[in-house]
């Protein structure tokens, strides 16, 4: 199966340049079944310093409203807390989630950019095992100081939010139909193509994951970045793309809500989740 024309040395994704063998390769690699994720790397992107510092300032003022205190959380209705700007999940001992566990694969990360993790945040399983346990420990010495480093941290977490990004568009093609592949990367190229629309393809991977994932899904149907391309309509690059993409978001995460289990109760987040889409179609 020709996945490229035959001229093309790689895919352009408005962060790098993705070559052949490495789509070839997630390709293959999700035709054999699961495997463990390579780790990911800081390697360099077309982002300036700017631009990458404010798309931080904006992935911390979405999911933290820009607090320290909301650098560790633990949500209403949710098993696990979540941490960081962009409140990357973390499971207790016991709990398998469907959603895709990101506090170890930044602590990963992390370590491999030479910084120290605080002792806590580097237990094989989150410590706290229940939301109220969790707040009776909120102002203790190992969270405050997990808060406190990660309010210091804030560039590697957006290093790790950008390069997660970078790394979901092969696994994206891989994953889809193979009449859809050149249309989805298409749209993924019509929206990187400003510097919110790359906000926007960053923010959302980090937001609702790559789509790839058969657990995250409701009825079948996901809500990742893979379902937000592929629903989007046919619209111009540059603004265009970034407003379709904002709309194609909302009408994921509304289908999402639509099929979520009742006990959920996940349409109490539909506004706040809207916002957060409307935020792809503004300038940074």
């Amino acid at each position: 199966m020709t996945l490229l024309a035959p001229e093309a040395t790689g895919i352009y994704t408005g962060f790098m340049q993705i070559p052949r063998l490495a789509l070839l390769s997630a390709f293959l690699l999700a035709a054999c079944g699961p495997a463990s994720p390579p780790p990911l790397s800081a390697s360099p992107s077309n982002l300036t310093p700017a631009q990458k510092q404010a798309i931080g300032r904006k992935i911390w003022q979405n999911e933290c409203a820009g607090t320290v205190d909301g650098l560790t959380t633990w949500n209403v209705g949710e098993e696990f807390p979540s941490l960081g700007i962009g409140h990357f999940i973390w499971y207790p001992a016991g709990f398998n989630g469907r959603f895709n566990e990101t506090w170890p694969q930044f602590v990963d990360f992390a370590t491999r950019q030479g910084l120290q993790v605080p002792a806590v945040g580097r237990l094989a399983d989150c410590p706290w095992n229940t939301k109220a346990q969790f707040q009776a420990e909120f102002r203790a010495a190992p969270m405050s100081g997990l808060r406190q480093w990660l309010a210091a941290n804030v560039d590697v977490q957006t290093d790790f939010i950008v390069a997660r990004s970078r790394a979901a568009l092969p696994k994206i093609l891989a994953a889809a139909p193979a009449n859809d592949r050149a249309r989805i990367q298409a749209n993924y190229n019509k929206v990187a193509t400003t510097a919110h629309g790359t906000y926007a393809l960053v923010d959302y991977v980090n937001f609702k994951g790559d789509g790839t994932q058969a657990a995250e899904r409701y009825n079948g149907q996901g809500w990742g970045l893979l379902q937000v391309l592929a629903g989007m309509r046919d619209v111009p690059a540059g603004q265009a793309a970034a407003s379709e993409f904002a709309a194609s978001a909302k009408r994921a995460l509304d289908r999402r809500i639509s099929n979520s289990p009742p006990a959920r109760g996940e349409s109490r987040w539909r506004e706040g989740w809207h916002n957060r889409c409307d935020t792809y179609a503004r300038p940074l």
